[in-house]
């Protein structure tokens, strides 16, 4: 199980190397690694090189560290997708062959905020159609959204129970959502929404702050949505200008 020896520097061989076990199913997921005594003998390298690679390893999110218990190989997301493509929660389930579905929380109509009145250019007088939802894949809860709609805007028909919100509005009320503006924000443990996900303390959460536009450019949707970081992953094509 020793390194080979090569050109680079160890602890980069080292980080291979357990990437190499991992793959091949030698460490699995969740499963603890040995002890760092136990890592540093096997790899034939001292305990100082190993911790270096843990940290790198660990700044990949390719294990976990839990003080005072062990580090431990994470899951690897499920689910991946493009952020420059707006794809809905549902799109994003069944790209991965999963099933998608809803736990609904909660629908209420509330006043604006002095936020929503910026982000909706509405009125303060103006009300919001607000719905809180855990989305499931094969029945596992993974992301936690929340979801804000002009009431104005939406058809007095209008029923919130199908998957995709974005499905929902074209059909609906004809409105069809041509762009969002996202930020995301990487937290960690959240007293609320964590336990919803059924989250270790250890995982972290993905938070997307998406505005949507319509082909108008009005703003019609703006969505909270808590994505679980072990199960999910979000890349970026940047081109150079």
């Amino acid at each position: 199980m020793t390194i080979k020896s090569d050109n680079r520097h160890l602890y980069l061989q080292v980080i291979d190397k357990i990437k190499e076990d991992i793959e091949n199913g030698i460490y699995k997921e969740k499963e603890k690694l040995p002890s760092e005594f136990e890592l540093s003998k096997n790899l034939g390298v001292s305990r100082a090189t190993l911790r270096e690679a843990l940290r790198t390893l660990e700044e990949e999110n390719v294990i976990i560290r839990r003080h005072g218990v062990g580090t431990f190989v994470n899951a690897r997301p499920r689910f991946t997708s493009g952020i420059e493509q707006l794809n809905s929660v549902t799109g994003m389930i069944e790209q991965a062959n999963s099933k998608p579905g809803t736990v609904f929380l909660s629908s209420s109509i509330i006043g604006a905020t002095d936020e929503d009145t910026k982000r909706f250019k509405c009125l303060s007088e103006d009300e919001i159609f607000l719905l809180e939802r855990v989305r499931t894949a094969n029945g596992e809860p993974v992301v936690y959204c929340l979801d804000k709609i002009p009431k104005e805007i939406l058809p007095d028909t209008f029923e919130h129970e199908q998957e995709s919100l974005l499905k929902l509005l074209e059909e609906k009320a004809s409105i069809y959502i041509s762009y969002a503006v996202t930020h995301i924000e990487p937290i960690g443990y959240h007293e609320k929404i964590s336990p919803i996900l059924e989250c270790d303390p250890e995982t972290s959460l993905l938070l997307l702050k998406q505005m949507h536009f319509d082909d108008q450019d009005r703003p019609i949707l703006y969505s909270l949505n808590y994505f679980r970081a072990d199960h999910f992953s979000f890349h970026v094509v940047r081109k150079r200008l």
